[in-house]
């Protein structure tokens, strides 16, 4: 269920600000969702896994952080995130 090792970069390379960037708010932001859409359609097959349960909310908790930095920071960059990303429609 871990995120593979291409699947990583290819996330990177996509939402990267600059060449050396990997550690932004949006790449970050992306890996999550990424992770996240896997969770659910793990637990909509196993519904009894509690404690994958609670580490999808904690994934969506850290993602929320992440967002409300980016929000109060930059705007813009948020906006051009969430429309990517297809999050809050």
């Amino acid at each position: 269920m871990a995120i593979t090792a291409e699947k990583k970069k290819s996330l990177v390379e996509e939402f990267r600000r600059d060449d050396k960037d990997t550690g932004s708010p949006e790449v970050q932001v992306s890996i999550l969702t990424h992770r996240i859409n896997e969770m659910t359609r793990h637990l909509q097959s196993n519904r009894h896994d509690f404690a994958s349960r609670r580490g999808l909310l904690r994934m969506v908790s850290k993602r929320t952080r992440l967002l409300r930095y980016l929000s109060g920071r930059d705007r813009d960059r948020y906006k051009t995130l969430i429309e990517r990303l297809g999050l809050r429609r």
